[in-house]
């Protein structure tokens, strides 16, 4: 289910966040000669032999207990190794085999997972008869790297490819609708999920160590499969981390990856925070349908425009989920915990919407006449054919004289045009614009 998980681990200043550049393809991770500037992990998209991975790129590990950094940095990493299906271990050819190497090497034996072991700074090839040394770190054959200059990261790739796990070739059914509930800890997800169900089905428990996984429960409702996902344990318990913002961030997007709705749950005593816009961020980009609950709808002191207020806070902070749906509820007293379902139905079938051809055309030639395309440099926008060709999200190919005249703002108005025709209701619409041939 999901995107398989790649980590990149490593003490500090071995090169990992040049490697995590050199795999997504983007220069995304900051990169600095200084040992611990990547204290966070950072997570993106890689692929290799047209399999399609999530990278995770961690602080480097330090096991020293004195600096407070080092060891969150050091709680990070763990979280980010508990998570992956394949490790990628990163030291480095000049420092030789260090103590560090050594703990670090043994921590990730003891998880039982498929390890990668990469020597990185290789630049030339003389310095390949210095990888032999690393054998003794008991993680198997070392690859020769050079982050900084793109060698050997083929062979290191192939290897990775060589662990994935398999496809999942099981077929998701088209009349079961897949829910995720996703949000920061501490919005109130199981509750939610509990309320949803009706019964006490999610335990958080606070004993560490104990399953962490996304929990999925298949139940029925009024003739209607669903499966819920439940992240609530998406933060290790027993851990100290930089605040309560900090969680397993890839079970939510693995969660996502495999839903047809997302529940992005907001705290409604406590408000709009940053996290809470980059997690509902992942649903947007993902294509999922996105329905944004506030919780603890309850527990606010009300007047007869607190709703329209937080609504119009939504809309401000959330510009990119303008399709979204809201609703106010308390999964605490049950409280408009009944319209859930139902909104989910209506966003799933505006997500697997299919329009007609010909209508569509209609549409579209309509709105043209409406608002004229854009000129540029006196060439003229001409839009040919549009043709809708995949579901799940709704995705539209424009064909026309040429792309680079499809200004931003007239997609926007071609999509508003869509959207209020057919009513694509929580889901995002995605429009490509290619050249007729």
């Amino acid at each position: 289910m999901g995107l398989p998980v790649v980590a990149i681990v490593g003490r500090p200043n071995v090169g990992k966040s040049t490697i995590f550049n050199r795999l997504i393809g983007e220069r995304v991770a900051i990169v600095e000669d200084k040992p611990g500037v990547t204290r966070d992990r950072l997570y993106a998209k890689g692929e290799w032999l047209n399999r399609e991975f999530h990278v995770i790129d961690t602080g480097g590990i330090e096991f020293a207990e004195t600096d407070q950094i080092l060891t969150q940095m050091r709680y990070q990493a763990e979280l980010a190794i508990d998570e992956a299906d394949v490790i990628i271990l990163i030291v480095d050819v000049r420092s030789g085999v260090t103590d560090a190497d050594l703990n670090v090497a043994r921590m990730l034996n003891r998880t039982g997972k498929p390890i990668v072991l990469a020597v990185n700074k290789v630049d030339n090839f003389e310095m390949r008869n210095d990888i032999y040394e690393f054998y003794q770190l008991g993680v198997g054959e070392p690859f020769p790297i050079s982050g900084s200059h793109g060698l050997g990261l083929g062979d290191m790739l192939d290897e990775v490819f060589h662990h994935l796990p398999p496809v999942d070739a099981e077929e998701k059914r088209d009349d079961v609708i897949r829910v995720s509930i996703i949000g920061r800890p501490n919005v109130g997800k199981s509750s939610l999920t509990n309320a949803i169900l009706g019964e006490e089905r999610v335990i958080v428990s606070e004993i560490a160590g104990t399953t962490r996984d996304a929990i999925d429960t298949p139940f029925v409702r009024d003739g209607q499969e669903y499966v819920l996902v439940d992240t609530a344990g998406m933060r290790k318990k027993g851990k100290v981390y930089e605040g309560t913002e900090k969680y397993s961030v890839m079970r939510a997007l693995k969660a996502i990856e495999d839903s047809d709705v997302v529940l992005v749950v907001i705290n409604g005593e406590e408000g709009i925070i940053e996290q809470d816009k980059k997690i509902a961020g992942y649903a947007h980009e993902a294509g999922r349908g996105v329905i944004i609950v506030v919780n603890k709808w309850d527990a606010l002191e009300k007047d007869d425009k607190t709703m329209q207020r937080f609504t119009e806070l939504i809309r401000e902070e959330f510009k990119y989920l303008a399709y979204a749906p809201i609703l106010y509820v308390s999964a605490k007293t049950k409280q408009r915990v009944h319209t859930i379902l139902p909104k989910v139905n209506a966003v799933a079938d505006s997500h697997s919407m299919r329009v007609n051809t010909s209508v569509l055309n209609d549409l579209i030639t309509d709105a043209t006449i409406m608002a004229p395309p854009p000129t540029d440099r006196g060439k003229r926008l001409k839009i040919n054919y549009t043709t809708q060709v995949a579901v799940k999200p709704p995705t539209f190919i424009v064909f026309v004289n040429d792309p680079e005249l499809m200004h931003f703002s007239y997609e926007r108005y071609l999509e508003n045009k869509i959207r209020g025709a057919f009513e694509f209701e929580g889901t995002p619409i995605r429009i490509l614009t290619r050249k007729k041939t």
